[in-house]
């Protein structure tokens, strides 16, 4: 069945095409959720509310000619999460007016032999868990800028903010990220039997 028949199908209530597009693209949307999302059982919540919100528009798939339905389903679920984190108020606002807290015992250096983590060589669990630690304003602009290919632009417009802030957040979130899976991998090799 082709893009616009399985479209079609699922238009008109078809059980069987509506659970071929869920199985088709459940694997690459509750992944996307998994970086957006805090945690697992905040990222299965917004897979499944995504996928009810992406049956409810797909009769807006016909109006972006040119566009492949993995595309079309993949815009606007990142869409609907962004909207969905921060819809999350008590969260997404309180994460995002804490003010960071200066430590007085120094546990360890991040740039301390002044090289950069490569991400390519991070575990995907690491690194995903280290996504989902970020507060949710770094993490939404980390996920749409650095990951989802979103301009400055774009993110501040679906962020309702300043390219300003955005630029912020994002410099947090680098910064974050890194420190993040820095102790990650200190714990893991101090963990390490010898």
């Amino acid at each position: 069945m082709n893009q616009t028949d399985l479209v079609n199908a699922c238009l008109k209530n078809d059980k069987v095409a509506q659970k071929q597009l869920f199985e088709a693209f459940y694997g690459k949307l509750a992944y996307i959720a998994q970086r957006y999302c805090k945690n697992n059982a905040q990222a299965e919540i917004l897979t499944l509310n995504g996928f009810k919100h992406l049956f409810s528009i797909l009769n807006q798939f016909k109006i972006h000619e040119g566009l492949t339905l993995e595309d079309f389903l993949k815009n606007e679920f990142i869409v609907y999460a962004v909207n969905y984190i921060k819809d999350i108020r008590s969260e997404y606002y309180v994460a995002s007016t804490v003010k960071a807290v200066e430590h007085k015992s120094k546990t360890y250096d991040l740039f301390l032999d002044h090289q950069l983590i490569d991400f390519r060589n991070i575990k995907p669990e690491i690194l995903l868990k280290s996504i989902q630690d970020l507060v949710p304003s770094q993490r939404l602009i980390f996920n749409l800028y650095v990951i989802d290919n979103y301009s400055l632009t774009q993110a501040s417009e679906l962020l309702d903010t300043s390219e300003q802030s955005i630029k912020s957040n994002l410099e947090k979130a680098r910064f974050n990220l890194q420190k993040q899976i820095e102790t990650t991998l200190k714990n893991s090799t101090n963990e390490q039997p010898v």
